[in-house]
């Protein structure tokens, strides 16, 4: 029987600019599908995406809970688009206060939000809760960008127990692609969810950058993607160190070498 693999993406062209990272959101999956895996992928609804243009629409049965986040509650929108030539179906987590009249990790002006790290958050278990609501129960969960950064960590303890997750393996891909700056005051007071408790957030710096977020993705994950030429040398090292199984970047011909990756892990 064909794994079923999740791609959790946080760019994929053609939604967003052509970057190495939203090149293979657009491309892996596809790779992956022709290669005999059952696939989902899901990626951010940023607010430079054109709805129009890229043919979005509202999944009415998926969309309407709400996510409470720093005691606040965030409704939970769920849209879907597929892409042209070859016809993956992508679904998009949207939110108006997180995603929607906002641009990607920066504003207009370049400076990064300060509330990123509650937008990861969101983004991670609107993933995580709408696969639920699918009824899709996925054998591997790939990571693609620091906003599913703290998706392993919740696969491992907030969502353990799930039918749909308890045999779930998760893979982080590291990019070159980073933040400059940290997630946010309250980004180590939001993260804990269930048994994601805060006690198993305590050797962690309190305040939260990349390479804190990248060491909490490691540290909960069964497999390490080196996703490109340039992946930022602490994250890989540190992975090295904890010996986790990792795939060096693969170069351009990469379809193989992920397919048995994919099947290793």
């Amino acid at each position: 029987m064909a794994k079923k693999v999740l791609f959790i993406n946080q760019e994929i062209a053609p939604y967003v600019p052509e970057t190495e990272m939203s090149v293979l959101g657009r491309d892996l999956p596809s790779k992956a599908q022709a290669a005999g895996f059952q696939i989902r992928t899901f990626m951010p609804k940023w607010g430079n995406i054109n709805e129009r243009r890229g043919q979005l629409h509202e999944v009415i049965r998926l969309s309407g809970m709400n996510l409470i986040i720093d005691d606040s509650d965030h409704p939970l929108i769920i849209k879907v688009a597929s892409i042209p030539v070859s016809r993956v179906q992508v679904y998009f987590i949207d939110n108006e206060d997180y995603f929607s009249h906002r641009q990607m990790e920066q504003d207009e002006k370049g400076e990064e939000y300060p509330d990123n790290g509650e937008r990861a958050i969101f983004f991670a278990r609107g993933v995580l809760e709408t696969v639920k609501k699918l009824r899709w129960a996925p054998d591997l969960i790939v990571c693609q960008g620091w906003m599913g950064a703290v998706v392993p960590f919740y696969i491992k303890k907030a969502y353990n127990e799930e039918p749909c997750y308890a045999n779930t393996k998760v893979i982080t891909s590291l990019f070159t692609k980073q933040l400059r700056g940290d997630l946010g005051d309250n980004f180590k007071r939001c993260v804990p969810f269930q048994n994601a408790t805060a006690e198993l957030l305590k050797d962690y710096n309190e305040k939260f950058d990349f390479l804190e977020l990248g060491k909490l993705a490691i540290d909960y994950s069964d497999g390490i993607v080196e996703a490109d030429s340039e992946v930022n040398a602490q994250l890989l090292d540190y992975a090295k160190a904890k010996g986790t199984p990792l795939l060096t970047y693969p170069g351009d011909d990469y379809q193989q070498a992920y397919a048995d990756f994919f099947n290793k892990i």
